[in-house]
């Protein structure tokens, strides 16, 4: 079984982009963080070249507002349907970001779809016990995280909110690929899925 990738994506030298895989194999859960004044994007192809992968879920917009490409119905030019029912930022506030995020989507052979790691931490209650605050608060947020839920994966060790963030972003995408996941926005314009 090919695994699934969640991907927390950053700046581009910023070292802050992160990849959670899980193989679908064993109960394994691996991180991969890129470096400092590294390409993240050069880092996210080289990595996902080394990683059986048949879903990935990207935490970046990867779509425009409707209007830009002229889809009937649409005229706000800041922001998607599924920014506003996920109280996002624009993709166009975004700019580099997303044009960035667009095309590495472009380049990657297998299904990409776009995530949300806030909106998970929402849907698993985890913003109460400080989802992103403190590095203290990782611990504790992985403990809720885990404990009502069937995972066939072993709770991970993150380092920081970035791995946290891909870790949530890979769950996403686990919910997605079990038809289990939310999902905000209408499929003409892009989608959000949490």
């Amino acid at each position: 079984m090919a695994g699934i990738v969640g991907i927390d994506y950053g700046s581009k030298l910023a070292g802050t982009t992160v990849l959670c895989h899980y193989d679908g194999v064993d109960s394994a859960i691996s991180f991969f963080q890129s470096q400092k004044k590294a390409c993240a994007d050069t880092f996210v192809l080289n990595t996902l070249g080394q990683l059986n992968t048949l879903i990935i879920g990207m935490d970046a917009p990867l779509s425009l507002p409707g209007v830009y490409s002229g889809t009937e119905g649409y005229n706000d030019y800041h922001y998607r349907k599924c920014d506003i029912e996920a109280k996002a930022m624009s993709p166009m506030f975004l700019g580099g970001l997303t044009a960035r995020a667009m095309k590495l989507k472009s380049q990657i052979s297998c299904e990409v779809i776009e995530v949300y790691p806030k909106q998970v931490a929402i849907h698993f209650g985890l913003i109460e016990f400080g989802y992103k605050s403190e590095n203290q608060a990782i611990p504790t947020c992985l403990e809720i995280l885990f404990k009502e839920n069937n995972f066939p994966f072993l709770i991970p060790s993150c380092e920081n909110w970035h791995q946290f963030d891909a870790l949530l972003a890979m769950i996403a995408c686990y919910r997605y690929q079990n038809n289990q996941a939310t999902s905000l926005g209408e499929q003409k314009e892009g989608m959000i899925y949490f």
